[in-house]
């Protein structure tokens, strides 16, 4: 009450100075404060200071941003989203009122009045009354535990009721749907269900093909889907316990969210006479204007050509388009490209373009790999010349490039494939499709910021992104269009003849590469000595870890002995878990181990309460392990023979192998030991990004080596050599780099390759992306590698060699030293105390972290 009362005093105390200024000033009333109704405000004093502007809103705090509303669970407070402090407006002469919804609309005396009695007379009224979630009606749609999902308030509430939940329901698979659903998941909902009506899930984007793929994603995160369902009566006493469906199926949950659609905010407009359409919106022409000439709508109030709008970015061009009619300009409303990229739970999802078109109106090019999660469906014409739209679930780094090509109507390559299935020659030249794009190409959507203007401030100076975003205010909402606007950057200084470079951070003026040989050079070894020759100012969270890395992986010392460590895991050298727990991975080369050891990591996780579980890397990892016990736990593991696995570091992390030879009917060479021999070989270097390897026994890659950063696959003469590939969530096959060689000879080509990458990778890049940004690309990569082209392979082998000569096992430097060892305490004051708050619950015989 204290900070609405204290609020209400500014904001009148603002409309009161703003009554007694120039009274000749057309006024402008804004209802509604959500981010269509602010960018309003922004684009017109932007444009003119000749009116007076009164902002009315229904909600107790400043407009903020909707379209992130989800990162509100991921840490993210109210001031982060905001998208403008209450002090703006003041700055700019806007009366602002909030927690004051408008009641009523006079268009004859061209007056409102507001809940708390502001009577106020307008020259123009401006709707921005956005929209309500839709909630269907069911009986016992009123019982405790059942939410919506639409404003920071909601969240709170929702918040608040998951602490006490172990199940939970969102009633939508749309958009909005899966936000909630990962809301939930966020707040530590064991089991979270996704009720949809339709037979889908995203009806409105992407095909059932690509739906399919969406719920196989989601169902390995964890998420429950219910297609064809419709709901029936929520069931409980005084709070929901369960859904009751028309199938006669029933689910039992703790809560329910409903994210069903949205309703257009349109009952104050219908008590003013203005048309509205029958399945709600406020009919609005191309300048937005409704039945009444004085009165706008716009954002997902408005309904034009019978539509409505339910993204961000046609709301802002709606706004544009009042802001040039009030200012004598011409632009008009014509409808907008619903196209859109969202990463839903963890996945990717994109449509553009005409994406359900079907044969025989056009031709369909698919790609498909169940294995990965990955869907791609582009539709071209039936000549073959342009693209008319598509759908990407799984990866979708292609879609602003794709949506450029249909809106633009480019012509298509001769392999339209090549546009999904990218370049397979290795040779890509990055940020070329940007700049072939016309002058005219919109490249940021939500604010109507073309090629052309994004070219033009990056010649008159505006060379980095901050630069960009404060000129043109491209990438400054959504920020979908940020990888297209750094392209054009790198590609506009490029065309005009300057020097890219690639600088760390405003406190070293040069790129890792640079600056790697430079510590070299000078053999500077802590990082104040690097920041004192080379960078200025205190340093920042950017530059310190990246030196940290070049530091280790040119003097291969101690990672804990560097104060200026960023990353918890490298300083704690375990990974950081939910719950603030950590977890322990010794090496286990190869995936090979004994008996005896087994049984070890069986009685230390007994001893310390770990659970226990095999990673796709053919090791094991320990869960759950307190700050505390961590130089204990390894120096038990220690003792038997075990080694850190670096799981926690940007370094190798496994060399996985399949049996080959040694068991395997099949196996043409012993995979295992050269496995071994490879992961003992290279363990402990530090490297831009982390590194994994396999080693398959023949053909039929049981180790998967062709989805790592090196693999090795064994043919009848020796072996087949790949390199830079990954999996995750960007998966890229990796590429043939020699063929029928010996142990020796991969192993030095191996040397070269790693020390190459390890020289001239930008930070925390992985070996595919820095193949895929190399000029020349895996053409030259082979010729520097094999041919030598540089002349540096002796000295690329020296290198690794001396880094492989001085290797060191991180865990047992801190168990040998007190003071190392005395990090290692939550509590500085009493270091034998472990942390309070960490809670672990029963879970299949084992344990978890209770959060």
């Amino acid at each position: 009450m204290h900070f609405r009362s204290q609020l209400d005093v500014f904001t009148n105390k603002v409309a009161l100075t703003f009554k007694k200024s120039d009274m000749s000033k057309p006024i402008i009333i804004v209802i509604g404060n959500g981010m269509v109704g602010y960018k309003f405000c922004e684009k017109l004093v932007a444009k003119s200071t000749s009116f007076k502007i009164i902002v009315f809103g229904e909600e107790p705090r400043s407009a903020y941003d909707r379209v992130h509303l989800s990162e509100y669970f991921n840490g993210k407070s109210a001031d982060d989203l905001s998208l403008a402090p209450v002090s703006w407006y003041a700055e700019h002469d806007i009366a602002l009122h909030l927690n004051d919804p408008i009641q009523e609309i006079n268009r004859t005396d061209k007056t409102i009045h507001s809940l708390k009695g502001i009577t106020l007379k307008y020259d123009y009224l401006v709707m921005a009354t956005g929209s309500s979630a839709f909630v269907p009606d069911i009986p016992g749609i009123e019982k405790n535990g059942v939410f919506v999902y639409r404003t920071i308030e909601d969240l709170e509430l929702i918040k608040a009721y998951a602490a006490t939940a172990k199940n939970g329901a969102v009633m939508g698979g749309g958009l909005l749907g899966l936000e909630a659903a990962k809301a939930l998941i966020d707040l530590g909902i064991k089991e979270t269900h996704v009720i949809e009506f339709a037979p889908r899930l995203m009806p409105r984007q992407i095909d059932s093909a690509g739906s399919g793929t969406l719920q196989s994603k989601l169902r390995q995160l964890g998420v429950t889907i219910h297609l064809n369902k419709s709901t029936a009566a929520i069931a409980g006493e005084h709070k929901i316990e369960a859904l009751h469906f028309t199938d006669e199926t029933s689910l039992a949950v703790d809560m329910l969210v409903i994210s069903a659609g949205i309703r257009p905010r349109d009952e104050l407009a219908k008590l003013a006479g203005l048309h509205t359409g029958t399945r709600g919106g406020i009919i609005v022409n191309e300048k937005m204007q409704t039945n009444d000439e004085f009165i706008f709508a716009i954002g997902e109030c408005a309904l034009y050509d019978g539509m409505i709008y339910g993204l961000v970015a046609p709301g802002y061009d709606m706004a544009e388009v009042v802001v040039t009619y009030l200012t004598a300009g011409e632009k008009s409303f014509y409808g907008y490209d619903m196209s859109t990229k969202l990463k839903l739970i963890g996945v990717d999802v994109a449509s553009f373009g005409d994406c359900f078109i079907t044969e025989p109106d056009c031709r369909t090019i698919v790609f498909e790999d169940t294995h990965k999660g990955v869907y791609k469906r582009i539709n071209i014409s039936n000549d073959g010349k342009y693209l008319l739209g598509g759908i990407l679930v799984g990866e979708a780094d292609a879609y602003h490039i794709l949506l450029q090509t249909v809106n633009n109507k480019i012509v298509l390559p001769p392999n339209p494939e090549d546009l999904i299935l990218g370049s397979r020659g290795g040779e890509a030249n990055e940020g070329a499709g940007v700049m072939s794009l016309p002058d005219e190409a919109l490249v940021c959507s939500c604010e109507a910021v073309s090629k052309a203007t994004i070219c033009s401030a990056v010649n008159e100076g505006a060379t980095s992104i901050d630069a960009l975003k404060k000129c043109t205010k491209a990438a400054t909402s959504c920020g979908g269009c940020m990888p297209l606007v750094k392209d054009l950057i790198a590609g506009t200084l490029k065309a005009g003849g300057q020097y890219i470079k690639n600088v760390i951070c405003e406190h070293f003026d040069y790129s890792r590469q640079e600056l790697y040989d430079l510590v070299k050079i000078n053999k500077l070894k802590n990082y104040d000595l690097v920041l004192d020759h080379f960078g200025k100012g205190d340093g920042c969270e950017v530059c310190k870890p990246v030196v940290a890395s070049i530091l280790s992986s040119l003097w291969n010392d101690v990672i804990v002995k560097q104060d200026t460590i960023q990353d918890s895991n490298d300083r704690y050298l375990a990974n950081i878990q939910k719950g603030g727990t950590y977890s322990v991975v010794p090496r286990i080369p190869g995936g090979e181990i004994t008996p005896d050891k087994l049984i070890v990591i069986g009685q230390v996780a007994k001893k310390y309460g770990l659970y226990t579980k095999i990673t796709g890397g053919q090791r094991i990892d320990l869960f759950g392990a307190h700050i505390n016990d961590l130089p204990d736990i390894w120096e038990e593991l220690i003792d038997a023979g075990f080694e850190s696995g670096h799981a926690y570091g940007k370094a190798l992390r496994t060399v996985k192998s399949c049996v080959g030879s040694t068991w395997c009917r099949f196996g043409l060479h012993d995979s295992v030991s050269f496995a071994i021999e490879i992961e003992d070989r290279y363990k402990g270097i530090r490297s831009p990004h982390k590194l994994k390897g396999g080693v398959s026994g023949c053909v039929r890659e049981c180790a998967e080596a062709q989805a790592k950063d090196f693999g090795i696959i064994a043919t009848e003469r020796g072996w087949n050599l790949f390199i830079c590939g990954n999996g995750g969530s960007k998966p890229q096959h990796a590429q043939l780099l020699a063929t029928d060689i010996d142990n020796e000879t991969c192993i030095k080509y191996l040397d070269r390759f790693l020390m190459f990458y390890i020289k001239t990778a930008d930070p925390l890049t992985r070996t595919a992306t820095w193949l895929n940004k190399m000029d020349g690309g895996m053409s030259y990569l082979k010729n520097v590698i094999i041919n030598d082209s540089l002349g540096i392979n002796e000295q690329l082998e020296e290198e690794m060699q001396a880094l492989v000569n001085t290797y060191h096992c991180e865990w047992k430097e801190v168990v040998e030293n007190p003071d190392l060892r005395k990090r290692f305490a939550h509590f500085v004051n009493a270091p034998d105390e472990k942390d309070p708050q960490v809670k672990f619950e029963p879970m299949r015989e084992q344990v978890k972290a209770k959060w």
